[in-house]
């Protein structure tokens, strides 16, 4: 009777629900990550559905996280395989008779599991919501039809009337429970790409892990005070210090929503509260929605007519899809927001907004491939924030005022210099 804890979207040790309770049972632990081939195809747009910067991200993450379990006795059996050809195999070998993992809703991820599932007699699978910062036991709704169309009444609500759970720490195993397992681990090569160097300008020069995400807390916490600025500071543009730079870390698990919330909370107690250090919250809160806009919603978060089912002449042009992505469109703004996305692998969340409303309302080109080609970019693509996000400036989700953003009023108030268009539409970065 020993236990396997399925990796996916909580790439942590700490506090981490499924390696908690596979810990408290008796019988041997050991841990999987399967790097699911399908995840670096060709997608019918024609680009990858992951690109080289979150392969490099993911490979950086999976590696810290083996070391850690190795640090709590648990082995990490990495597979560049199919779930469905490598867990099976695992389970029988390892004599599993439980496996523990991250409870997911969205369409690709419950039809893998459903494929594993098929494959595997005898064994208990344990699936737990741990992607959260309210738990969905503890929301004041009966149940997710009943998650309000706006924001700000699930805010309020949620902030009135739940409590968010407290960490749980992970003891380590006795040495016994160590098994061997490939210290070989796939490289970006492996995964159809070249090694590169992270561009000089970047903003998010970090690299993937849950040490990195904690190293990176503590430092935009304690050792600068920058959160006491989050607020003021969030709608930048240049530099590593203008938001948290959490997103990439919160998409893959690498880090709780909870573990943050808390250091918030010694934060506020040791150093300064504010509107600014609220507002850190206040961002989780957003991210937790569009969870929570999904399980309502269910694959009507990828439909085209969204789930307001709004009818546009949506247009497909490829040509127009080659102009936005590399840079190319009339509004310089948008151009420096899409360079910068191409050379690496992230955008602010003020450039997101424009670049998504020019695509959509401006050009009305089919959101779904810009959402697509986000996907395949973005080192903190999160299927739920990013289509809950394409939805939104779309007009077919949750916006009830569906606005349209004025890009050359939006690059005035936020680029008012020009100094990030420049950094990005010199010649010498193309």
């Amino acid at each position: 009777m020993n236990n396997l804890v399925w990796f996916r979207n909580d790439l942590r040790t700490q506090d981490n629900q499924s390696l908690f309770q596979a810990c408290e049972k008796s019988g041997k632990t050991i841990g999987v990550y399967c790097i699911d081939p399908r995840q670096f195809e060709l997608t019918k747009y024609g680009f990858k559905k992951t690109e080289k910067f979150r392969a490099k991200f993911l490979l950086e993450t999976i590696r810290e996280l083996k070391n850690n379990l190795e640090n709590l006795n648990i082995a990490l059996f990495v597979f560049f395989e199919k779930p469905e050809i490598a867990i099976p195999k695992l389970v029988e070998e390892h004599q599993i008779t439980s496996v523990f993992l991250q409870k997911e809703w969205t369409s690709e991820e419950v039809l893998i599991n459903n494929n594993v599932k098929k494959q595997i007699s005898n064994c208990q699978f344990i699936e737990t919501y741990d992607q959260f910062l309210f738990h969905p036991d503890a929301i004041p709704y009966q149940n997710f039809n009943l998650i309000p169309a706006v924001f700000t009444d699930f805010r309020k609500k949620c902030e009135k009337e739940s409590k968010i759970q407290k960490c749980v720490a992970i003891e380590r195993k006795p040495a016994e429970n160590l098994v061997s397992s490939s210290p070989i681990l796939p490289t970006l090569e492996d995964l159809g790409f070249e090694s590169f160097k992270t561009n000089k300008n970047t903003v998010f020069p970090f690299r993937g892990g849950e040490n990195q995400a904690l190293k990176r807390m503590e430092n935009y916490f304690f050792e600068t005070e920058n959160l006491s600025q989050y607020k003021k500071t969030r709608n930048g543009l240049i530099g590593e210090s203008y938001s948290s730079k959490f997103s990439p870390w919160l998409a893959n698990g690498s880090i709780s929503a909870r573990t943050i919330y808390w250091e918030i909370q010694s934060y506020e107690n040791e150093i300064c509260k504010n509107e600014d250090t609220y507002w850190l919250v206040f961002e989780l809160i957003w991210r937790d929605y569009f969870k929570y806009i999904s399980l309502k919603h269910g694959n009507n978060i990828f439909k085209l007519d969204g789930i307001l089912q709004n009818k546009y002449d949506w247009k497909t042009n490829q040509k127009a899809f080659r102009e936005w992505a590399f840079g190319n469109t009339r509004e310089p703004f948008v151009n420096a927001n899409m360079i910068e996305l191409l050379k690496t692998g992230f955008m602010s969340n003020r450039g997101r907004q424009n670049v998504a409303s020019f695509w959509a309302k401006e050009w009305e080109q089919d959101w779904r491939i810009g959402a697509a080609y986000f996907e395949s970019m973005l080192i903190d693509y999160d299927v739920h924030s990013n289509y809950g996000n394409w939805i939104y400036n779309a007009g077919v989700g949750n916006d009830p005022r569906d606005r349209k953003f004025n890009i050359k009023r939006q690059a005035e108030m936020y680029d008012a210099d020009g100094k990030y268009q420049k950094l990005w539409l010199n010649p010498d970065i193309l």
